[in-house]
């Protein structure tokens, strides 16, 4: 038994709305890389168009260009290529997240003597005099005014050291 919303036409205003979602998506494919287009299933057509996009200078036929990949979109499923694009977004979204927790913890370490001790309870397989000559090096320029090597240095140490874990 169908209900009456699967026998109503689709609106005008809701077609309209799809194909600007379709575009929507396929800008998002002429933004990315070549490695990110090639890691995904696209028809050959498909493909070619994106790419012609990219060599397109003139607004007028770039948004035609738009339009088409969008109508090349309509005959296909979509719902791939979205989840795609949103697990890239969201990896790009947790990886600035735990570069703002290093940049956070190498600020607490620079500042604060005791935190150097408890980082290294949570993580014993890191170079303590490593660790304690680069926070040592980066608060000696800090108050030089100098380039913050150390301070960069340090941050490059605990991210490997958190890749390890």
């Amino acid at each position: 038994m169908t209900t009456p919303a699967e026998t109503e036409p689709i609106s005008k205003t809701q077609r309209k709305a799809a194909m600007q979602e379709l575009q929507a998506l396929g800008e998002e494919l002429i933004t990315l890389n070549k490695a990110r287009l090639a890691q995904l299933d696209l028809p050959e057509a498909l493909r070619d168009a994106v790419q012609e996009a990219r060599r397109i200078t003139s607004n007028s036929a770039l948004a035609r260009q738009r339009q088409y990949i969008g109508r090349l979109m309509r005959e296909m499923d979509t719902a791939p290529i979205a989840d795609q694009l949103a697990r890239w977004k969201g990896t790009h979204q947790e990886e600035n997240a735990h570069f703002h927790q290093l940049e956070k913890l190498r600020a607490r370490l620079i500042a604060d003597d005791d935190a150097l001790s408890e980082y290294l309870r949570e993580n014993p397989q890191a170079d303590s005099q490593q660790l304690r000559a680069l926070i040592r090096n980066a608060r000696k320029e800090a108050a030089a005014g100098k380039p913050p090597k150390s301070s960069r240095e340090l941050f490059r140490v605990l991210r490997e050291v958190g890749e390890l874990t």
